[in-house]
This record gives structure tokens, C-alpha cells and sequence, in this order.
């Protein structure tokens, strides 16, 4: 019976489906989207329904592939009828046989997030939109909880994680972000595709979305990229040796986003939906683009997401020269390029693009390279575009090949791409490994601000009466960020400083915006009677957000005030911890002799209280690293956020942006981080000069030199016109000269020959975290590219390698070595 009436629906779909216009049926997308309200955090009963009709099959157990003969007999239809089914094929003649049996109006339903499928031709409906940008997400349709899966794993948010500047880690949380993923999809709670991370370059510190990304610096933000994504995306045993890179499985989908230029939220009234981003190439090139080629060179991601704004005039899902041309030419993406959320709409209504109409705008899209609509545009507006002569249906065949090939790698065609993912289930959720890896990450990821005296750690067997205050000393939710899901527990700062002694706990403000200093008071009588203080404070998605861009960088509202007074109302030993995304100038209290130490824990995740108490307490001695610069509050009075250079505009007394642009005075500078040992370096080995012997089609290249008398007679060469792959190499022996053990973060940094005009300061060319014992030693070896470490992009966005002195720096102890290039024939 219960055969015969799925049959019957499956009819009912057949036939009835596609005679129901489009922009009548039920949709997600008629008026919002989580890229702006975040809809989607809570489902409803009737959202859960139709998610589990999306993974289900037809039968009414949860969803295992499309190409299961059970699946295919219970709806009617021989499988073996379908050549997109027999898996001897290769995909590319299963993909072509797929969308060349459907029809035109077939084709349009299948290119908008929810694929409506085919019923005629066994095809189901697939929704596109999951997301896991540090955990699996319910916002989006794709992915929802309930009593079968009530949570997952919530890790740091990526901001605290890149501060770990720990590359295996970054994997690591990937591949447990995966499992959990593969196993919510086997038991129909998410989908197979999701659209993290976000790797867009935080250009201002005042932008909303930090707490999403890897930070300030390109090559860091793009090596987080590629690890991330290959954390999710690659199967064991599979992840090398692919002669064609469209048919290597995958565990699930990755997307880096949002291509590109993207760091306007909405700030003093310009909105990212209209905001035009004027960008220069040279710009592009060296800092918005870098991270996305890397994520789809190196990580090998399987989809790009493009933005809302324009890129000097041009919407980017609409602009061919970024789409088609760089991310699937010059890149050669094997994957598709998805928009943000409703992006069509945004250029039709916002942008007011070419004064298109909707067909005009879809057409526009296609034909640049864009194969995926996260919205109902495509769905609504392509058939008839076609039908107008304004595009061909080869452009929308040749999408609809991107997305299946995806799908078929992902195994959702014939099964699961590894047998050990389809036994993955409810027991592969939250497990003590995740939890335990959750909180390794967000204790990684602290970094020590101000160490006054060594107060830090805390001995547990002196201070057990403490003092636990301000808005986030009790907080939870505050911890994960945005783009989070339903996590498995939550560890507030209470909680964990619980477990090393009394707590007596006071909010301090009612709230983080801190309006009210009523609450002030009883802050300050909690301190009086403590024996140490622990003062949580900082920002919020009330604050800093998508959709909400910072105007200052200072504190909310009374939180410097109770943050002064209770330091002044205790003997005991005071400690700041902040809990921001972006910088916050806290210059007050770095210069407040009550205040001994202040940490800086980002958005730590659910785990995020034990960690604090754990390096607080000593348990874990921290090695974060900042991954952007905290600048002083006076620094926004300086330029709008609206402008979009990187290098000093002397004209309009701008200043530079990020530490490779800046050489001013900042609260703390980009890379710093205390612990509680000392680590000195000592360079063992190091190659000093390299000469590289041009042959006759390569050719010397000027350079702006402020001087040009220091300009050397060949004084660069075309990185393109190059296929050296020489190296330099250099080993570091880090000693541990404190007596406790712990992690120190090499980073190095490149500066160009002196004298090139408007290049950048220093540039950050490679980093390791290392673990050392107390007193012992560990060697760091470092083997670096010529011509990817010692670059410059010049006025004209050419890549050249310049020749002369550059000088390699390793940390910020001004332990550095000059290395020479030398070109010639």
C-alpha cells in the first residue's frame, strides 16, 4: 500500500509540478535571505517536513543515492533505463546523458537552491544550500535539528582558529565538521553541499563580518582556506593522483566566498546591496583575489560564491572577467559558481545594472559563468529568457553538467564515495573527540595581550575565592558567532572557572551595548571580596555582524567604566578577557597598572569557558597569534570605510590598511602574542642568495624605485613569463628558555629590496606553530617558492620578481637575514 501511494505522488509531481507556475509555489527566497536576516536559524514543523521530503526517497526512509534500483522500483520506473545510472560510464557522459533527457522547462527548475528534480526521470529534489562555516549550521534550508539530531559540534568561529595559526588544526576541525556533516546527511537532517568558508580579507577593522574570516593578511587567510576546505571536501586515499580532477570524490562540497572585493556590510547608510567597490587591479590582484586562487588551486575547492557588490561598476555574478575568465579559466575551477543569496534580485533592483529586466539580468549571469542561483530568478526567468533570444540553452546545459558532476563526486548519484561514511550516523555527532577538539581549539587560539609581573597562570591552590563579572562572564550563545548551529553543550566562563574554584558571578551590564550602569555596583562588591578577578567583556552580533558594520572601535556603552571601577575595587590580581571578532582599543586598560592581564579570546565556541579558565589557570599555555591589527579608535576618524585602497593616499591623508600598508601607531600590531615561557630563535641554515639565468624569452621589466639611480639594470622579471620553481630554505632551531612548556607561532615575513616605491611593508610568507618543551629546543624548517614568497604587484597589477636584497624576518624579534636575487642571462 504504502508503495502504491508513493507511486501516486510521485505521479501527482510528475504532472503536476511543472503546471503550477513557478513564482507561485511555495519558496524561500520571495523576500529575505540569511545572507541578510538569517531566516533560517529557527525552522519550523512545516520547513522540517518538506527538508525531509528533500532527502527522503520515495519509499520514506532516509535518502541513501539516486541511482538504488529499490528507489527506482518503488516509484515505477527501471533504473536500467537511465544511462546517468550505470556507473561504468564516465561522469561526463552520464552528466550529458542526465540533462540532455530533460526539457527545457526541466532545465530551469534544477538551477535555483532547491533543485526540484525530475520526477519522471527518478530524479529527486536536492536542496544546494547548507552551510558550515565552523560547524554544521542551520542557517539555510538544507540543514535542520530535532529530537534525531538535537546538535553538533560548534567550533571556534574562524576568526579564533586562524589566531592558532595552526594549519593541521585548521584540517582537522574540517574533517570533523565533515564527518558530522555526512552523518546528519545519511540520517536527512543536511545536505551534501555547503557554502564555507568565507575568505574574504578584513580591509577595516570596522567591518561586521571579521568574525567569519581568517583575518587581515592574504597568503593566511588563503593557507586557512586551503586546509579548511580540504578538511571537508577530501576523502582519505583520494586526495592526489587525478589526472582529471572532476571526477575525485568528494566527502562533502566546500565554497569559498564572497568573490570578490567584498567588506562592505552596511556603514553609515552605504549598503553592500548597492555598494560599488572601486577597486585598482593592483589591489585585486595582490590582496581580494589571492585567497580564492589559492582556495581553488591549492585547496581544489568544488564551488565559489559570488557577492553582492558591484567591482567598479560591474555586479560580480554578472562580470564575466571574474567568473568565467579568472575562476574558470585562468583557475579552472572543477566545480560551479554559486550567487550569494538572492544576488540577481540585488542587481535588477539595487544596482539597477543596465537598467536590465529580470530575463535581461539572468541572461546577463548565465553567460558570465554564474551555473547556480541561490534564489527563485533563475527559476522564474530563464526558461523565458531563452525562449526571447537572449541566451541559449547550451549556456544553461553546460551549468547544469558543473552542478551534476558535483553531485556525482559526492556520491549522491551512487553512494556514499568512502563505505566508511554510510555507516555514519547519530554516535558520529558530537563525540568526546569533536568536544575535546573544539576546546584544543579555542585554547589554541587565545592570545595574551598584557602579562604584567607574570600574574598569569593562576595557581589554584592560592586563588579559589573568584570574582567572575561582566556581560560576558555567563555567556553562551555570544560565543558562537553567526552562521553556527544548535551546539552540543555549552562550557560559559562561570562553568569553567567553576572548576578550579568558588565563583561569585556578576553581570555587570545588562547586556553587551552595557546601557545601563546600574549594575556597576554589585560588579565592584563581587571584586572586593575575591581573591582574583576575571573581568569577561566585549562585543556581540549586536555589534559587529553581517549586515552591521562597527562605527568605532571602542567598547560598548559603560563597559569601559565597569571595567575601571572593579579593577579599583580589588587587592587581588585583575584580569581582562575579550570577546570580539575585530579590534577593540582597549589602550585604557593595556595601560592600567590595576589591570595585570588581558587576554583575548575571540568568539571561542561552545567549549569556549573551559578554555579561558584552562589557560587562565595554567592548564594550557597560550600561543595565539592576532590575525588582524587592533588599531587605536582615532584611526576610523581618518578614512571612510568606503575606500577601498590598501596603500596610503597621501592626497586625502589616508593612512594604509592592514600591517602591510600601516606603519602608525596600534593598540596591539598583527602577529603579537605572549605565553607564559620565553622562546628565543636561532637561524641554523639559510640559503643567502639565489641566481636565476633568464633565458631569451624572458625579459628584464622596470620597477618604480623612489630613487631611480637605485634601480637595478635588470630589476625584475614577469612571474608569468617564468617556470622557475627554485626554492630557498632555512631552518630555525626555537629554544625554550622558561621553565613551562609550550607553543610558539614562527611566523616570517618578507620586505622588498629597499627603495621599490609603494610596495607593501612586509608580507607575511610562511608560519608553523611548534610545541616545545621548557628548556628544550625544536627545529622549524621552512622551503619556501622564489617567486610566490618574493613577489610584488606593481601600479599596472603585474607580478614581478623583483632582483636585489629582500630581507627575510622570522617573528617579530627582529631576527632577520637578507637574501639576494640576482637576474641575468
Amino acid at each position: 500500500m504504502a508503495k502504491v501511494f508513493t507511486f501516486l505522488v510521485s505521479f501527482c509531481l510528475c504532472i503536476g509540478l511543472f503546471a503550477i507556475p513557478i513564482n507561485a509555489r511555495p519558496s524561500h527566497h520571495n523576500h529575505h535571505h540569511h545572507h541578510r536576516h538569517h531566516k533560517f536559524t529557527q525552522k519550523s514543523d512545516e520547513d522540517k517536513t518538506y527538508l525531509s521530503h528533500v532527502y527522503a526517497t520515495e519509499t520514506g526512509s532516509n535518502f541513501t543515492h539516486v541511482c538504488d534500483p529499490s528507489r527506482y522500483k518503488a516509484v515505477g520506473l527501471e533504473m536500467s533505463n537511465f544511462a546517468f545510472c550505470d556507473s561504468s560510464l564516465s561522469y561526463a557522459a552520464r552528466v550529458k546523458d542526465l540533462v540532455d533527457q530533460m526539457t527545457l522547462s526541466e532545465k530551469v527548475y534544477q538551477l535555483g537552491n532547491l533543485a526540484y528534480g525530475v520526477p519522471r526521470l527518478g530524479l529527486p529534489k536536492y536542496e544546494w544550500w547548507s552551510e558550515a562555516l565552523h560547524g554544521v549550521s542551520n542557517v539555510g534550508p538544507g540543514t535542520f535539528y530535532d529530537d534525531v539530531v538535537p546538535g553538533s559540534t560548534s567550533f571556534p568561529t574562524v576568526i579564533s582558529s586562524t589566531a592558532s595559526f595552526n594549519e593541521s588544526l585548521w584540517k582537522k576541525i574540517g574533517q570533523a565538521v565533515s564527518t558530522e556533516a555526512r552523518a546528519m546527511y545519511n540520517l536527512g537532517r543536511a545536505g551534501l553541499t555547503f557554502w564555507s568558508p568565507n575568505i574574504n580579507v578584513v580591509r577595516d577593522p570596522r567591518w561586521g563580518r571579521a568574525l567569519e574570516t581568517p583575518g587581515e593578511d592574504p597568503f593566511v587567510v588563503g593557507r586557512y582556506a586551503v586546509q579548511y576546505v580540504r578538511g571537508l571536501q577530501d576523502v582519505e586515499g583520494h586526495e592526489t593522483n587525478y589526472t582529471d580532477l572532476n571526477t575525485r570524490p568528494l566527502k562533502v562540497s566546500s565554497c569559498c566566498k564572497h568573490y570578490a572585493a567584498y567588506d562592505v556590510d552596511f556603514w553609515l547608510g552605504v549598503d553592500r546591496t548597492s555598494f560599488d567597490a572601486r577597486v585598482q587591479e593592483q589591489d585585486m590582484v595582490e590582496t581580494f583575489l589571492r585567497p580564492f586562487e589559492m582556495c581553488v588551486k591549492e585547496g581544489d575547492v568544488s564551488s565559489v560564491m559570488c557577492s553582492y557588490n558591484r567591482v567598479n561598476g560591474i555586479p560580480t555574478c554578472a562580470d564575466p572577467k571574474l567568473l568565467r575568465d579568472t575562476i574558470r579559466g585562468e583557475w579552472d575551477l572543477h566545480g560551479y559558481i554559486v550567487s550569494d543569496c538572492d544576488s540577481i534580485d540585488v542587481m535588477v533592483h539595487k544596482h539597477k545594472f543596465l537598467g536590465d529586466t529580470n530575463g535581461d539580468a539572468v541572461a546577463q549571469a548565465l553567460k558570465a559563468g554564474l551555473d547556480l542561483d541561490c534564489g527563485i530568478f533563475y527559476t522564474n526567468f530563464t526558461g523565458s529568457a531563452v525562449q526571447q533570444g537572449k541566451v541559449r540553452e547550451g549556456d544553461i546545459d553546460k551549468s547544469l553538467k558543473y552542478l551534476y558532476t558535483v553531485l556525482m563526486r559526492l556520491g549522491y548519484f551512487d553512494g556514499s564515495p568512502n563505505s566508511q561514511y554510510k555507516s555514519l550516523g547519530k554516535s558520529d555527532i558530537c563525540t568526546n573527540e569533536n568536544i575535546e577538539l573544539a576546546t584544543d581549539a579555542a585554547r589554541q587560539g587565545i592570545v595574551l595581550l598584557k602579562n604584567d609581573n607574570d600574574t598569569l597562570p593562576l595557581d589554584s591552590s592560592k586563588f579559589k575565592k573568584l570574582a567572575v563579572v561582566g556581560p560576558h562572564a555567563n555567556a553562551t550563545a555570544a560565543m558562537n558567532g553567526n552562521y553556527a548551529g544548535i551546539p552540543c553543550r555549552y562550557i560559559s566562563p562561570v562553568d569553567g572557572f567553576k572548576t578550579y574554584g568558588e565563583v561569585n558571578y556578576a553581570m555587570g551590564c545588562g547586556e553587551v551595548m552595557c546601557k545601563n550602569e546600574s549594575f556597576i555596583f554589585p560588579a565592584m562588591e563581587a571584586a572586593k571580596h575575591a581573591e582574583a578577578t576575571i573581568i569577561v567583556a566585549g562585543l556581540d552580533l549586536s555589534v559587529e555582524a553581517e549586515s552591521l558594520d562597527r562605527v568605532n572601535l571602542t567598547l560598548p556603552g559603560y563597559q569601559e567604566k565597569l571595567i575601571d571601577l572593579v579593577a579599583q575595587s580589588t587587592l587581588g590580581p585583575v584580569i581582562l578577557v575579550i570577546m570580539s571578532a575585530g579590534g577593540v582599543d582597549i589602550s585604557f586598560a593595556k595601560d592600567n597598572p590595576n589591570i595585570k592581564s588581558i587576554l583575548w579570546a575571540g568568539y571561542p565556541g561552545e567549549e569556549g569557558g573551559q578554555a579561558i579558565a584552562d589557560v587562565i589557570f595554567g592548564k594550557y599555555n597560550p600561543g595565539g597569534r592576532l590575525p588582524l591589527t587592533w588599531f587605536a579608535n582615532d584611526y576610523v576618524n581618518l578614512l571612510p570605510m568606503t575606500s577601498m585602497p590598501l596603500r596610503p593616499i597621501d592626497s586625502l591623508g589616508y593612512p594604509g590598511r592592514t600591517y602591510k600598508f600601516y606603519n602608525g601607531p596600534t593598540v596591539y600590531p598583527f602577529g603579537f602574542g605572549l605565553s607564559y615561557t620565553k622562546f628565543n630563535y636561532n637561524l641554523t641554515s639559510a640559503h643567502t642568495s639565489i641566481n636565476l639565468n633568464m633565458n631569451k624569452f624572458q625579459h628584464c621589466r622596470s620597477i618604480d624605485y623612489t630613487d631611480a639611480a637605485q634601480m637595478p639594470a635588470c630589476a625584475g622579471v614577469l612571474i608569468d613569463d617564468m617556470a622557475w620553481q627554485d626554492q630557498f630554505s632555512f631552518e630555525v632551531e626555537v629554544q625554550n628558555v622558561g621553565d613551562r612548556d609550550g607553543s610558539e607561532v614562527v611566523i616570517v615575513y618578507s620586505t622588498p629590496p629597499q627603495g621599490i616605491k609603494a610596495s607593501y611593508i612586509k608580507q607575511v610568507i610562511g608560519f608553523q606553530r611548534v610545541f616545545v618543551a621548557a628548556g628544550g629546543v625544536e627545529k622549524v624548517k621552512f622551503d619556501l617558492n622564489v617567486c610566490k614568497s618574493l613577489a610584488i604587484v606593481d601600479y599596472a597589477a603585474n607580478t614581478l620578481l623583483p632582483s636585489g636584497g629582500h630581507t627575510i624576518t622570522i617573528g617579530d624579534s627582529g631576527n632577520s637575514f637578507p637574501f639576494q636575487v640576482n637576474l641575468s642571462r
